[in-house]
């Protein structure tokens, strides 16, 4: 059994519960999921977009959770099933939970956002002050209205660092759940045209993310991208609130974490920058440049929290890109090796293009092709045609030889392209999937990406059934 993260009175008590059955004398996990819900957990039964957690408190139970967190409109129904913590509102239930474990932590908090850059941060830094203390931070993208207060249930009490990601799609959604992880440390990565559909200019995009800064605790350290055009406003909107201190990195000259100078590979890059003043010179596993600036960001935390920066950098060498953000693997075709980057996660103008850039530095073997599949961007508002059709210059400046793209957006795109480029279009994923099949050969290098409602995720596993991965010592 793992180690206890709440006892069970500890978490009735946090969770404003009324318990129904014996209260486990301690719960060791949280979850929302019966397909990852481990004995010992407790089942929050919330209630999603398209389904009801009540559906599935019973399996939960017989998998053995420890507790069951279900409203007192559901609750008779489970009578006698298990221990139950009954609430009036489940969500609101777990908020209270992951605040009350927020209110106990004596650990360095750092909350990330931005426009894009988050998950990647978020990993780094797991990285990086893991090596250096008991570190959490949630799986996977959880930065939205439950993945916020699920990821504060699950931390232990007694790490030493805490890393939070935080998500919006729209506007006043980034403050309540700061308030939530009331960071030490505030990243925001920077300012791009992601979610214009919701917001009236990039400057509106700005004020949001920089709601991060509002709550941060007194004192803290609010850490802002010095490159973009917005860096002036955010450092407006964190002198204004408690932030203590105020950190900028980036390649413009004033930055305190200042980029020097990166040699950029296919698979790394070396990177050397200036920390205050202070020389650091390390290698990065994970490509692109945008990954070498978020680094820099990354490296103001540390240097934020007072840990170890020879440490952190050191540890940056291990970095390796998270699933569908530019996983790479080797398959074998009849032809011959193909590279595959799995980048379809999302997508959005800003990291399409650095996927490009990065597809555009990998080498092809003999008559190969460097293969950009690329699915819409949504939710871009009135500019979405016009910044698909944007796309077409890096395609052409990075030398991809084909490209396939993939929902209506697309279709600019692909009318935009020479028609030498054009690969094929279709009007969905699962069209464009067997057109994409058929094409790769051997030597080719291929990048699959879209936002994630376009879903590009399919294709990527229609790519790896076909194909056998290269184990790695033959690659």
């Amino acid at each position: 059994m793992s180690a206890p993260l709440w006892t069970g009175d500890k978490l009735i008590a946090a969770l404003g519960a009324k318990p129904e059955g014996a209260v486990p004398p301690v719960v060791t996990g949280a979850s929302i999921d019966t397909r990852t819900l481990e004995p010992g957990d407790v089942f929050f039964a919330i209630t999603g977009e398209a389904r009801n957690g009540h559906d599935f408190v019973k399996g939960a139970l017989d998998k053995g959770a420890a507790l069951a967190v279900v409203d007192e409109a559901h609750a008779a129904q489970f009578e006698g099933a298990g221990a139950l913590a009954v609430v009036p509102d489940v969500l609101k239930a777990m908020e209270h939970a992951g605040t009350a474990r927020r209110a106990e932590l004596k650990a360095g908090v750092v909350a990330v956002t931005g426009s894009v850059g988050k998950t990647g941060t978020k990993e780094a830094l797991r990285l990086v002050l893991s090596r250096q203390g008991k570190t959490h931070a949630p799986v996977a993208s959880y930065n939205n209205h439950w993945g916020v207060p699920l990821t504060l249930c699950r931390t232990p009490a007694d790490v030493a660092y805490g890393v939070y990601e935080i998500g919006m799609n729209s506007p006043g959604e980034i403050v309540p759940l700061a308030r939530m992880v009331r960071p030490q440390v505030a990243i925001v990565t920077t300012i791009q045209p992601v979610h214009l559909a919701a917001f009236a200019s990039l400057e509106g995009i700005a004020e949001e993310k920089a709601g991060v800064y509002w709550e941060l605790e007194k004192g803290g350290t609010a850490i802002v991208n010095a490159d973009i055009p917005q860096s002036e406003l955010l450092r407006d909107i964190a002198r204004s609130g408690p932030a203590g201190r105020i950190v900028t990195f980036g390649e413009s000259p004033d930055a305190d974490v200042k980029l020097i100078s990166c040699a950029l590979k296919p698979d790394m890059s070396t990177v050397e920058a200036r920390v205050f003043g202070e020389p650091v010179t390390y290698r990065l596993g994970s490509p692109g440049k945008h990954i070498v600036l978020n680094s820099l960001a990354v490296l103001a935390a540390v240097h934020a929290l007072g840990a170890d920066l020879a440490l952190a950098a050191l540890a940056l060498g291990d970095l390796t890109p998270p699933a569908g953000r530019g996983a790479r693997q080797v398959l074998q075709t009849p032809g011959g090796k193909v590279t595959l980057l799995d980048e379809s996660y999302n997508g959005n103008p800003a990291s399409m293009r650095a996927a490009i850039e990065n597809l555009g530095r990998l080498p092809v073997e003999g008559r190969g092709r460097r293969i950009a599949v690329l699915g819409d961007m949504l939710e871009l508002g009135a500019t979405g045609l016009e910044l698909h059709r944007g796309l077409a210059e890096p395609l052409i400046s990075n030398g991809i030889d084909k490209v396939f793209t993939c929902g209506p957006l697309m279709k600019g795109l692909h009318e935009s392209l020479p028609s030498a480029m054009r690969g094929a279009y279709a009007a969905s994923a699962s069209e464009l999937e067997p057109l994409v099949l058929d094409a790769i050969r051997g030597g080719d290098t291929v990048t699959v990406k879209g936002s994630l409602g376009t879903r590009m995720g399919p294709i990527v596993k229609a790519i790896l059934a076909r194909f056998p991965a290269v184990p790695a010592e033959d690659q």
